[in-house]
């Protein structure tokens, strides 16, 4: 415990929010009491099917993966636990003006396993804008959380609705694997009680925005 404080106090950022409870989204399980550090390392060797991810915790086990299809390339994204159980579906709405993607509970594409919309704020962005809209929002006149920053400088935060108060940020990783195996891997720091797999799920269709931003 010392150590994982330690590894905290390196790490400049704002107080946690003071939130009225838990922010739970894909299930209460992934809240945790204390800030929860992930790295997210997005493996670009396996080419054909787009990016596979590898989410670990502070001590290096593998707690979520990140899958796609090779058949649907891009618009398809699958959040698996560690047991390569399905967790959340991620799926891009084609000819959509904002970049809108989906997310539905399990593997499932059903509507009525709808649990977030995200999409860009504007069409026209210098730098990353994003919305999130819970599925029991259905007026969307406010979003529930927003993503704000620069994905070069993976200096983006998330916001709670349309407030200042940060639920959890990323910030670039390097080490000699990311250098030599060709690796991209990035950190995200969650505050506590909130959420830790739905923000993977975030930080991995922010990923595919980015990467269609450059024309991969």
């Amino acid at each position: 415990m010392a150590y994982y404080q330690s590894q905290l106090q390196l790490m400049p950022a704002p107080a946690a929010p003071t939130l009225p409870g838990p922010i739970t989204v894909l299930g209460p399980q992934y809240c945790a009491p204390y800030p929860v550090d992930l790295t997210i390392v997005s493996n670009k060797v396996f080419g054909v099917g787009g990016d596979n991810f590898a989410v670990k915790d502070i001590n290096g086990n593998v707690i979520f993966k990140v899958k796609s299809s090779l058949m649907t390339l891009r618009d398809h994204r699958l959040l698996l636990d560690a047991a390569g159980n399905p967790i959340v579906t991620l799926r891009r709405k084609l000819m959509t003006a904002h970049d809108r993607w989906q997310a539905f509970r399990g593997d499932s594409k059903d509507p009525t396993d709808l649990i977030f919309t995200l999409k860009r704020s504007s069409l026209i962005q210098l730098k990353t804008k994003l919305d999130v809209f819970l599925a029991s929002n259905t007026n969307g006149d406010t979003c529930d959380f927003k993503i704000k920053g620069s994905w070069v400088a993976r200096s983006c935060a998330i916001y709670a609705g349309d407030s200042n108060s940060i639920v959890a940020q990323m910030h670039q990783k390097h080490n000699v694997q990311s250098v030599l195996l060709g690796k991209d891997s990035f950190m995200v720091t969650v505050y506590p009680n909130i959420d830790y797999a739905f923000i993977v799920a975030l930080m991995v269709v922010l990923n595919e925005i980015n990467e269609d931003d450059n024309g991969k």
